[in-house]
């Protein structure tokens, strides 16, 4: 077997023996997730840098392999990989061994995996290992204070801020960290005034990839004012385009869908500091790829101006990951 059957196998064998032990039964649909692989100049050098693949300890539709492989076929320019639970940044060295030609990255969640507060030593791991390939290092996700308080959940959760609003020194340094290493400071599921405090001080630190995530999702939504304030303060703003097809009969029947209004009026507000992740990867939605092709076609349907699709889909993703277009 040569180097990238046996890469490919080992990741595909290994995302099974995850999925059958952590949930107790095969994705459904992954078998149909594996045939999207035909070329479309629709999709040609898209960066999507916010997708959910097998491994994980969530289920998943597709594994971080395939997901690779599929986008390339597609024409995507990169992807970046995100876990709530573990890295996979270390997966997207392996990767990129079977598949030398194609940008695959990965990124690191400070969640409860790393301790009981933001992990310094994590980070500074995270940006040694091998291929440099961890581009985005993201505030507490599902264990974040924020969303403890607003979901009721067990325990106190991750803080980013201490009891007088003010940075936490370890996020602090964080930002230090990622600032000299010209990678993505993102802030996970803060708070939107949370985020606003954290994109101030990451300006302060010299931070110049902030990110504020999740712009337009449920208990993140920010503001039109709120948007262009982090914007002023420097930051980048993620529209996510999972909202756009959650609801019922989907792997996210809990969330009511957002408008097709809604959503357009986000994107039309600061497009030259905003990109648009697809955050797709759950099991019964659709494939990642499917759901960004959904997307581009609903925005040149809505007629947004194709230079600023560009910058949502193409330019501001790949200069966030370092990535030439």
């Amino acid at each position: 077997m040569d180097r990238r059957n046996f890469i490919k196998t080992l990741g595909i064998a290994g995302g099974a023996m995850l999925l059958n032990s952590s949930v107790g039964a095969p994705a459904v649909g992954a078998a149909d997730s594996r045939k999207n692989s035909a070329s479309d100049p629709l999709l040609a050098g898209v960066c999507d840098i916010h997708i959910h693949c097998l491994p994980d300890t969530r289920p998943r539709c597709i594994d971080e392999f395939t997901l690779a492989e599929q986008a390339k076929q597609a024409g995507y320019r990169a992807v970046m990989y995100k876990s709530n639970d573990w890295s996979c940044h270390d997966r997207a060295f392996l990767i990129r061994q079977a598949l030398p030609d194609f940008e695959v990255f990965g990124s690191l969640c400070m969640n409860r995996v790393h301790g009981d507060k933001v992990n310094v030593f994590a980070a500074e791991q995270a940006l040694k290992t091998s291929g440099g390939l961890c581009r985005c290092i993201w505030m507490p996700t599902l264990s974040a204070a924020y969303q403890h308080r607003c979901d009721k959940l067990p325990g106190p959760g991750i803080p980013v801020l201490d009891r007088q609003g003010k940075v936490l020194p370890e996020v602090i340094r964080v930002m230090e960290l990622c600032a000299g290493a010209d990678i993505i400071f993102a802030s996970g599921h803060s708070s939107p005034r949370e985020s606003l405090i954290l994109a101030k001080k990451a300006g302060e630190v010299g931070v110049k990839k902030f990110v504020v995530t999740h712009v337009n999702s449920l208990i993140w939504k920010m503001t039109p004012d709120q948007i262009r304030q982090a914007v002023d303060f420097g930051a980048f703003v993620e529209y996510c385009y999972l909202p756009r097809l959650w609801g019922p009969g989907t792997g996210n029947p809990q969330f009511k869908r957002q408008s097709r209004e809604e959503f357009l009026n986000y994107v039309r507000t600061v497009p030259e500091r905003s990109f648009i992740s697809t955050d797709l990867g759950q099991r019964g939605n659709p494939n990642p790829i499917d759901g960004m092709r959904m997307c581009i076609r609903e925005l040149q349907d809505a007629g947004i101006p194709q230079r600023e699709i560009n910058l949502m889909v193409r330019t501001n993703p790949a200069h966030l990951i370092g990535v030439n277009l």
